[in-house]
């Protein structure tokens, strides 16, 4: 049986056999995204955009960004608040200061991960710690389920060192930000939800396959070459999502070139959405007491 090396920050832990997937999902459809100005003018690849939320629940929205000049970066994003989701920003190269109003600091650098959930409001900022150099990476929205949005705001600094990460005998290397990765619990784990978020790197002419879980709606977005996916092509900036058919087990993913790939899956809420800018809660009567309470500084303070 194919057996893997799975290392964590602590070393070494062992090798487990493979997931074995019977029934691959195919490709639904292929995006492209948009190119949009975010923060004070930095320029994002927005690709999991609002009109795709219930599609794709309980993700609300994923930038890809990726620059080495800095006046498309250096802006930052200055204070803004949040509430009734989570953020998951994934940094594979820069560096870049987070501060918030519920007392919270940290510096994400080179492959690391912040998590924040901002519950019931928390004001905070993003701002570049570079002046030059390459400055890529991801930001995630994670949805919060009803019963949870007005719960107090959190945070946690990833360094890549701590996520726990396998290499296949393929020469497969993934990285597991959230939830289990054939037999591999990742850094950060949600009941209700259950986030999966890993981070796959293919050398050419390598197969990976991942289980996903029938009912839970997923993607992938490809950030270095190119993949066949159930015999689509994915180039390189793309997203494509992943159909849903009952009898599908899991995701099957080849590469013909050295490439990379962040794929996510969650379990959907089934909730409504109502969204105004940087809050996202279930009524249009919660929208409007959360522009209240901020404009009457009453998050996280």
């Amino acid at each position: 049986m194919t057996q893997r090396h799975i290392e964590t920050s602590t070393g070494t832990v062992g090798t487990i056999g493979p997931d074995r997937v019977q029934q691959a999902r195919r490709v639904e459809r292929v995006i492209n995204g948009q190119f949009v100005m975010d923060g004070a003018g930095v320029k994002i690849n927005r690709v999991l955009t609002q009109s795709l939320q219930r599609r794709l629940d309980p993700f609300l929205m994923l930038d890809a960004f990726g620059s080495d000049k800095p006046g498309d970066y250096i802006a930052g994003f200055p204070e803004h608040p949040h509430r009734g989701f989570e953020t998951v920003s994934y940094m594979i190269k820069g560096s870049m200061r987070h501060k918030d109003s519920a007392g919270n600091e940290g510096l994400i650098t080179d492959g690391g991960v912040q998590w924040m959930t901002a519950g019931r409001g928390v004001a905070h900022s993003e701002m570049p710690e570079q002046t030059d150099g390459l400055m890529e990476g991801f930001q995630l929205w994670l949805n919060l389920p009803a019963k949870d949005k007005m719960t107090a705001p959190w945070y946690r600094d990833i360094p890549n060192s701590e996520i726990p990460r396998y290499t296949t005998d393929e020469g497969v290397t993934v990285q597991v930000i959230a939830g289990r990765s054939q037999g591999v619990d990742g850094a950060v784990q949600r009941e209700v939800t259950e986030p999966l978020y890993v981070d796959i790197e293919l050398p050419a002419n390598a197969t990976f396959e991942h289980a996903l879980p029938p009912g839970h709606n997923a993607f992938l977005y490809v950030f270095r070459g190119k993949v066949l996916v159930d015999e689509t092509c994915v180039p390189e900036t793309r997203m494509a999502i992943l159909a849903n058919a009952p009898e599908a087990d899991g995701v099957r993913i080849v590469s013909s070139q050295p490439s990379r790939l962040i794929l996510i899956a969650g379990r959907p809420l089934n909730e409504p959405i109502a969204q105004y800018g940087p809050f996202v809660m279930n009524t249009q009567a919660e929208i409007f007491q959360a522009v209240e309470d901020f404009r009457q500084g009453r998050f996280a303070a």
